[in-house]
């Protein structure tokens, strides 16, 4: 069994807060951004989540993490486009990443969590006769290009100053990391026709297979196969993966609750669409690295993303990155960029948490 080799190690996490104090939680991501700057991880990535305690605006929160990192690539995964002005999310993504020099990673999704909820507060006339997929992140995309709008005379007048009129700030550095996340063929041939780096998580669909590794290996090959040439080609991969080696007995049984919790729907396809789920890896390190060890699509990629839980507290998430950076990571051929091993060890090895989803 071959050892899986990770050039790029970076988390995600869901940005949790309370509903009578969401300063306090969004505070602790940002000191979560900043713990995985300090121990050398080279991404921290944040969901966006609309109507939940979590990041509505991933573009907000990133420029705020901008400021306090300095190092770290900092990613969404993955904007809804179906809320989203294809030109105004551009705007936003394109001053975040100047903010941030250049460390921006910008993740994609088409559909509308909570649609019937939120559609008519969004748009005004009939939205469910909008393109809102494929055709609306393309939109984006062709914003970020910065392409000048009008024709070859055409100018805008400010004080001081007469341009000729395009998305600003020009960030064309950005469009090599824009990302897509990806759970079926259809969706990773277009990724791939578009050019855009890709996410696959521990999500994807059944497409002539029960079998999750062999679906998202399938993904992989197909992204491979049919990505332009010459492009860098990015494949950001997600596991869920809780080491508890340095967490209390209390700590260690929740997080064993909390793995069982979501083992049924891993058994089988889930649903009409059926919906493929990666078991979750709970465990020692030495018991997680023989998983890693085994997982095919692992082995056939570079980066690796931890799917932080849901609903954990920020004491569980640290404990989880340091244990993967100095437990995991390194027997996988990983190594940290600029870490601070003095500042390694988080604020506590174990502590109160909820449930994940």
């Amino acid at each position: 069994m071959s050892i899986p080799t990770i050039t790029s190690l970076a988390f995600l996490t869901p940005g949790n807060f309370a509903d009578d104090d969401p300063y306090t939680g969004l505070e602790e991501t940002l000191q979560l951004f900043e713990y995985g700057e300090r121990t050398g991880f080279d991404g921290a990535w944040i969901r966006q989540r609309h109507l939940e305690h979590g990041v509505g605006s991933a573009a907000v929160f990133l420029a705020a993490a901008g400021q306090r990192t300095e190092r770290v690539e900092l990613g969404t995964a993955v904007i809804p486009i179906g809320y989203e002005s294809p030109f105004r999310l551009a705007e936003d993504l394109a001053l975040a990443d100047v903010l941030s020099r250049g460390r921006l990673q910008a993740g994609f999704s088409t559909g509308m969590p909570h649609a019937e909820l939120l559609g008519d507060l969004v748009y005004d006339g009939d939205w469910r006769d909008f393109d809102l997929s494929y055709g609306r992140i393309a939109r984006v995309i062709d914003n970020l290009r910065g392409d000048y709008l009008g024709g070859p005379d055409t100018v805008i007048r400010s004080p001081g100053n007469v341009q000729r009129p395009r998305l600003q700030p020009h960030d064309p550095g950005l469009l090599d990391r824009a990302w897509y996340g990806g759970g079926s063929l259809r969706s990773i041939r277009w990724a791939a026709g578009q050019g855009l780096n890709l996410l696959t998580g521990n999500i994807v669909t059944g497409e002539g297979t029960d079998d999750f590794s062999t679906a998202q290996l399938a993904l992989v090959s197909e992204y491979r196969r049919t990505v332009p040439a010459g492009r860098p080609a990015r494949i950001g991969l997600g596991r869920v993966v809780v080491p508890f080696d340095s967490a209390d007995a209390a700590t260690r049984a929740r997080y064993r609750e909390y793995a069982a919790a979501r083992h049924a729907r891993t058994l089988g396809p889930q649903g009409a669409g059926r919906t493929l789920f990666a078991p979750d890896l709970v465990g020692t390190a030495e018991q997680i690295l023989e998983r890693l060890a085994a997982d095919p699509v692992v082995g056939a990629v570079s980066e690796l993303r931890l799917e932080l839980p849901y609903e954990f507290h920020r004491a569980d998430y640290e404990q989880i990155l340091h244990d993967v950076r100095h437990l995991i990571a390194p027997e996988l051929g990983w190594r940290p960029a600029g870490a601070d091993t003095g500042a390694a060890r988080p604020v506590a090895a174990g502590g109160a948490g909820g449930t994940g989803r």
